[in-house]
This record gives structure tokens, sequence and C-alpha cells, in this order.
């Protein structure tokens, strides 16, 4: 039987057709995708609590959030630049004032209250009553600090060192590592005698096989997020910042030994 040409034209145009389609519908389903992610920015000494509290956002929300980690200052520095972050979460006042100054988020808030631990992988090193008298002793040759510059908890540290005259003394011993992180897993494999740490490390179960002391001399760390202005989510990034202070994400902080503000008093 002879076919029709026009049902020829029909088979041959619809290939073309459906090459169209998926052209059209592709970056539609792309910015579909994109609108159901949201991208944080967090400071380092946060990790192990964001980990669990961002898993939670997305069991109710059904959005994906993506993280980077790293110290204070190299975040808000890749932000200064116009990196696409959603929402920045700091270990200080500071820098999200600053970018709010600069009109780059909105309004900062407080979400958790922290403090600067020394930490130890060997249990003997806290056998002495102070954390100075701890970093004083014979032995210890190698200490690691997260980069005083751009990572609050050695600015932190750097400060309660000097209040107790020793920054000078320990300098020569000082590792500098690029944040709190990489000084908690300098201390973990033994690369150094101890390290400027946070609650948060002691509380892992790597941490709990070690030995920390509170140094009540170290200033508090006041960890505060915003919300970025050149966000295109600002909504679905506003929810998020509402869950960081739930009553959910607070038993999470809690558990890291976190505060809250209203705790500080």
């Amino acid at each position: 039987m002879k076919q029709n040409p026009h049902e020829k034209r029909k088979k041959r145009n619809l290939p073309a057709a459906l090459c169209l389609l998926l052209v059209l519908t592709c970056p539609l389903a792309a910015h579909a995708d994109a609108d159901r992610k949201l991208y944080v920015a967090v400071v380092a000494g946060f990790i192990e609590p964001f980990h669990e509290i961002a898993a939670a956002f997305e069991k109710e929300t059904n959005m994906k959030v993506v993280t980077s980690f790293a110290s204070a200052g190299r975040l808000y520095a890749q932000i200064e630049n116009g990196a696409p972050y959603d929402i920045f979460l700091s270990a200080d006042l500071e820098r999200p004032t600053l970018l709010n100054e600069k009109s780059l988020c909105e309004k900062p808030f407080v979400y958790a209250l922290g403090e600067v631990i020394l930490w130890s992988a060997d249990r003997n090193f806290c056998r002495l009553a102070t954390w100075q008298e701890a970093l004083e002793q014979k032995g210890v040759r190698k200490i690691a600090i997260p980069n005083p510059v751009t990572a609050v908890h050695g600015t932190h540290a750097k400060a309660a060192l000097e209040r107790a005259n020793l920054w000078k003394e320990l300098e020569p011993k000082l590792v500098i590592g690029q944040d709190i992180a990489q000084v908690f897993q300098y201390a973990t494999i033994g690369a150094v005698d101890a390290a400027f740490c946070s609650p948060m490390h002691a509380l892992t179960p790597a941490g709990q096989k070690g030995c920390f002391y509170q140094m009540r001399q170290a200033p508090e760390v006041v960890y505060c997020a915003c919300v970025l202005a050149g966000s295109p989510r600002r909504e679905a990034a506003r929810r998020f910042t509402e869950f960081l202070i739930s009553p959910a994400a607070r038993q999470i902080k809690a558990k890291y030994g976190y505060k809250e503000i209203t705790d500080s008093e």
C-alpha cells in the first residue's frame, strides 16, 4: 500500500517536536530543582549540629540544603566577592553586621552561644588543675589554634592566652589551622598535643576519647546568622532561619553544648 506523503512528513517531524519539547521543559525543570535547594555558608565551629538541623529541615520541607564549611573570615570574604549563598551562619556578630551595613544581608540574629575549650586526645594532658598549667607542662611541643585572623575561636583563644601572659611564650609552639575543624583533626590524629576547639568537638565520639579544659578567660562565642540580600530564594531562606531557632533545632544545639541567648543571663 502506498503511504500518504502527509503521514510521512508527520513521522519525520515527530523527533524534531520531541526535541523542541525537551529544550523548552528542561530549563523549567532545572529551575524548579534549583528552587528546592538552599545554599548555606556555615562556620566550621557549627558543623556537627548543622548536619542534624539541616537533615531535620529537609525532612520537614523536602528542600535540599547544600552546605559550605569554612572559617567565618573566609566565608565573609567569599560573600563580599559575590559567592551565591542564600544564608550565612557565622560565629561572631561583627561579620554579619558588616554585611548588613553594606546592604549585603538582612538583619542578623543570634542563633547560639558557645565557648572555647582546650582539647587533647591524651587524657593524661588534663591531669593538672588549669589549662594554663597544662599548656606549660613539659612534653607539650605543639598546640593547634585556628587562624586568629579569620577564625573566631582562634581570635578568642589568642585573647585568653594574652590575658594569661602566655601568648609570647607559647607562640613558637603554635600550629595555625585554617579553621576549628582542621585543628581538631590535628589533635585527634596526634599531630599536636592539644588544640583550641569548641565543646561540640569534645562531645563527638572522637572527642569523648580525650579530655578538655573550659577556658573561662576566653570571650564568649556569639553565633550570628543572616539571610543574604542577593539570594533568589529569600522566602525559603527565611523559613530555614526560623527553623534554626525552633524548639527542634534548640534540642540539637543543646546536645552539642551550645546555649541559647536567653540562657546567657
